[in-house]
């Protein structure tokens, strides 16, 4: 019997291991073959690491790193970024008198880990731990592109920003740009939303350089000394 327990314990771990260290949410037939386990197996495993937090099933069910772990990998990176991002935060908010957002890439999507509160009624939506599709909205685009260098992110990179008007939820509007790591990657998005009544064209394009200068700052303080990243 504690051999079975022992034997279970082993293959969800392998199971773990797996999601952990894949780059995309994996599919239960794919986990099952490279674990070597019969799908009905790998099913009622999964499903326990799922219950625990250790997993979590994204919309077309395929399996990916679940909120304990995603918490436990941002702590440390997270804490330290909300505190070195904060004057910029603060900065935008000043400035531009809308939402500012920190956010971070988790497999499922755009995590935000701190706000500043728009000084309007309108627009006044609390992000901080919601999570947003990559590809309609400003932070997801921005931190796609600078991740994944393929050429649809091309005309993003080339910027240094990205744009989201109407896509996310219709009358809101969002702009983006990336924070760099030591190392030149990508690690978080600082952006700008409202309501397209107050975000306009002509009102994005205003805001773009203290967006941009505010990023640069905050990757500068984490250790980022290559202002090229958008190259």
């Amino acid at each position: 019997m504690a051999e079975t327990g022992t034997q279970a314990i082993d293959r969800a771990a392998d199971l773990l291991v797996s999601v952990v260290e894949s780059t995309r949410p994996l599919g239960i037939g794919e986990l099952s073959e490279s674990a070597g386990l019969p799908k009905s197996t790998t099913s009622r495993l999964v499903g326990a690491l799922e219950r625990r937090g250790l997993v979590q099933r994204a919309g077309d069910r395929r399996v990916a790193p679940g909120p304990v772990l995603l918490r436990f990998a941002h702590r440390d990176l997270g804490a330290s970024l909300v505190e070195i991002a904060a004057p910029a935060l603060k900065a935008l908010s000043q400035l531009s008198g809308e939402t500012i957002n920190l956010g971070v890439p988790t497999p499922l999507g755009v995590e935000h880990l701190a706000q500043e509160d728009s000084r309007h009624f309108v627009g006044g939506t609390n992000w901080v731990g919601r999570r947003v599709p990559y590809d309609s909205t400003a932070n997801g685009r921005v931190l796609k592109a600078f991740a994944s260098r393929t050429a649809d992110g091309e005309e993003i990179r080339t910027r240094g920003y990205a744009t989201a008007v109407d896509e996310l939820e219709h009358g809101l509007a969002a702009l983006a740009a990336p924070i760099f790591g030591p190392d030149g990657d990508v690690v978080a998005a600082l952006s700008i939303s409202g309501p397209t009544i107050r975000l306009t064209r002509d009102r994005i394009a205003e805001l773009v350089p203290a967006l941009l200068e505010q990023a640069g700052l905050v990757s500068m303080r984490l250790g980022n000394h290559d202002q090229r990243g958008a190259a």
